[in-house]
């Protein structure tokens, strides 16, 4: 993806300053561009030797293949500034910045814009140095209360001028700053092409308006908005990974640590996910799970889907766990009635609350070697244990894979984004997994369980008996190359083999399926060298399907008794 950011403060001023700053940032697909140049060398040499028929020419072909470049820049001219602005005054058309758009192909773009005070996406104020009751609020008032608005004027010039993008949504005329990334200018075509960082070419304008009531306070105003370029203009509907199609849908970072800021798992929705056209590594980001604000790494696959691509590690129970609502846990029904979901349940005001049975609490169930407590004498009551942030790596074909700590990891030459995939997360029981208190309602097979432990807007991957677009752990791993077919139906429990070098494959990007073992009769069992992972799939009133991992072969979904702890993997709704 090549791109540049260019940043430019600028200042609005109420009686002492009022201050607007507009942040540029880029994001584009890295797109090849085929120029088929063919350089020709003919090459003749004429000996005069009688009867010869041979070919005395050849020709050497170069073919040239050039990334897309597009660059963004930014002239202020005049700085959006109003040293004299008094109380009581509309003052409009204040400052300019022409932001141009420099692109080697024909493809155009769109533009975002949201409200960015004070660094946080979606704050659309002028934030007062004196107290933020005195804040100026958006709006496009010329009486009443203080407000400020924007407006963006497509740029024009000489024939050499030619390509400047369309103002759309409003924005031709003072415009509310919005508080959600709002398309604002586009370019279907035509972007230009010129290097130089002037306003020529493809560019448009922005300036602001404010009007200061009367009972607005002397003090300094300092206010944002942050543009987001996408290239092409086809992407204006779409993004080249997760993160950017949070930003273009509208959501706002709700989480910050280590300087970085983060989008919440809760926030994901399909559209999100179907505005990802890329798939595959270069999708991924970090998302928060704001129930206990651990970060999970998500990518959209090639089966086109999103998944979370480390295991879940929430503790479930407990005074210190938050509490599990149909806000943040994906609790869809109580199933009223049916004696499925009413265990544990409340619901108020359309919000559903689960409080998991004290036996899923997993502060008293850390795992401690090998032993664990002991889980088989109800397995239609949940319960779950801690890992103790095992992590299982690979190098290589290494087997099994190598249980360690973060540290250790990463002292092991692997990067930490690679180390967070391979943690162990935590082990439930089928009943936990679908967030129910008793799940002996569940009996029939191939039914699902409509609620699980993951974060609101995903679920726990299905099997199927009849298709296979749905039988999901099977299609993500086929169509990956990482097994030779996919079985359903009669032969759904089947062990498939791996396809050459499948086994080292699925547990290294972009899958990351880490072999960390299930809890069986007590114990910790084959940590390192088998995997297992739930599905929402019933199989009889003592069984569900889960995803099996061995070292000869895979089952994509096979009957596990539902007292097994085995580890979850959540997929986008």
């Amino acid at each position: 993806m090549g791109h540049r950011t260019t940043k430019t403060k600028n200042k609005l001023k109420v009686h002492k300053t009022i201050e607007s700053r507009t942040d540029f940032f880029y994001y584009a697909f890295r797109n090849i561009l085929l120029v088929s140049i063919p350089l020709v060398f003919i090459l003749t040499l004429v000996l005069s030797i009688p009867h010869s028929s041979a070919d005395t020419s050849s020709t050497d072909n170069i073919t040239l293949t050039l990334d897309v470049a597009c660059t963004v820049s930014s002239v202020v001219d005049p700085p959006h500034s109003a040293s004299d602005m008094h109380v009581g005054q509309y003052k409009a058309d204040i400052g300019n910045t022409n932001i141009s758009v420099f692109c080697n192909d024909n493809n155009g773009y769109g533009v975002y814009a949201v409200g960015n005070s004070n660094n946080t996406d979606g704050n659309t104020d002028l934030i007062s140095n004196i107290s933020d009751a005195y804040n100026i609020h958006t709006g496009t008032n010329t009486t009443g209360n203080s407000s400020w608005a924007m407006k963006l004027a497509a740029g024009s010039g000489s024939a050499s001028e030619t390509t400047p993008p369309t103002i759309v949504n409003g924005y031709d005329s003072y415009s509310a700053i919005p508080n959600n990334y709002t398309l604002v200018a586009k370019r279907t075509s035509g972007t230009s092409m010129e290097t130089d960082t002037s306003a020529s070419g493809s560019y448009f304008s922005t300036t602001y308006a404010i009007y200061a009531a009367s009972t607005q306070p002397a003090g300094t105003y300092n206010g944002k908005v942050k543009y987001v370029t996408v290239h092409p203009s086809s992407n204006v509907n779409t993004a080249p990974d997760i993160d950017t199609a949070f930003a273009v849908n509208g959501k706002m970072k709700v989480y910050e640590e280590g300087g970085n800021s983060y989008y919440a798992m809760q926030d994901m929705d399909s559209q999100i996910c179907s505005f990802v056209s890329n798939t595959g590594i270069s999708t991924a980001t970090q998302l928060v799970d704001t129930r206990d604000n651990n970060l999970y790494w998500v990518a959209k696959l090639d089966d086109g889907k999103c998944w979370m691509t480390q295991n879940l590690d929430l503790d479930i129970g407990g005074a210190s766990t938050s509490t599990l609502t149909s806000d943040n846990t994906d609790l869809n029904t109580t199933a009223s009635g049916s004696g499925i979901y009413t265990t544990g349940y409340n619901v108020n005001d359309g919000v559903y609350t689960w409080t998991p049975d004290v036996k899923a609490i997993t502060s008293n169930h850390i795992i401690s070697n090998t032993s664990v407590p002991d889980w088989s004498n109800n397995q239609t009551v949940p319960y779950s244990a801690e890992a103790g942030d095992a992590y299982y790596y690979t190098s290589g074909t290494t087997n099994p894979e190598t249980k360690t700590t973060l540290a250790q990891c990463t002292a092991n030459g692997h990067t930490e984004a690679e180390c967070a995939h391979y943690h162990a997360g935590n082990y439930y029981n089928w009943t936990a997994a679908i967030a129910s208190n008793n799940s002996s309602g569940f009996s029939t097979n191939f039914n699902q369980a409509s609620n699980s432990i993951c974060p609101k807007g995903w679920r726990l991957p299905v099997a199927s008996n009849s298709d296979q677009s749905v039988f999901e752990f099977g299609d993500l791993m086929y169509t990956y190359y990482h097994i030779t077919t996919v079985r359903y139906g009669n032969n759904i429990g089947d062990k498939i083999s791996y396809t050459s070098d499948g086994f080292n494959n699925l547990r290294k990007a972009p899958l990351w399926f880490v072999r960390s073992g299930y809890i069986y009769s007590n114990t910790l069992n084959n940590s390192g060298v088998y995997g297992r992972y739930w599905s929402s799939t019933v199989n009889s009133s003592d069984y569900a399907y889960a995803l099996g991992i061995y070292n000869d072969g895979l089952r994509p979904a096979y009957y596990y008794v539902r007292y097994n702890g085995f580890p979850v993997r959540c997929i986008a709704r």
